[in-house]
């Protein structure tokens, strides 16, 4: 973990799981991701330009193998696209800032919004409200 600093990561400061998961709207492992069992205080935010996508007090267990959120930090930091890929339809979440890809969101959470924003770490960067600390995903 670094003290975080206000930069964006081009898509060559990607480790291979960040650039495949952000810029081939790929899956990491499930119950691999380095914020699955993340439970200090802070913001998440996108790996690739640091905008603000979740809050930690939005963040649950959902036992599916990824962080899970059930409400992003606003509404404008997410983009909503249809997903028809494996056979089935999803919604596909991005960052709406820099259209890195960054799970799915499902309608099986729990309240207030019953939604389940499943999310990669590694299209996640979490920085510690009390620290300042950082660890990217």
């Amino acid at each position: 973990m670094t003290k975080s600093q206000n930069i964006s990561l081009s898509i060559e400061q990607l480790n291979k799981m960040q650039r495949y998961v952000t810029q081939e709207a790929g899956t990491e492992p499930p119950f691999s991701g380095k914020l699955l069992h993340n439970k200090k205080n802070g913001i998440y935010y996108c790996l690739c330009c640091r905008q603000p996508l979740f809050v930690s007090d939005t963040k649950f267990d959902s036992g599916c193998g990824w962080p899970s959120f059930y409400q992003p930090i606003s509404d404008g930091a997410i983009t909503y696209i249809d997903d028809y890929s494996h056979n089935m339809h999803r919604i596909e979440v991005r960052c709406s800032q820099c259209q890195a890809h960054l799970g799915h969101v499902f309608p099986d959470g729990p309240k207030p919004t019953g939604e389940r924003f499943c999310i990669n770490s590694a299209a996640l960067r979490f920085v510690d409200k009390e620290t300042g600390e950082e660890t990217a995903g």
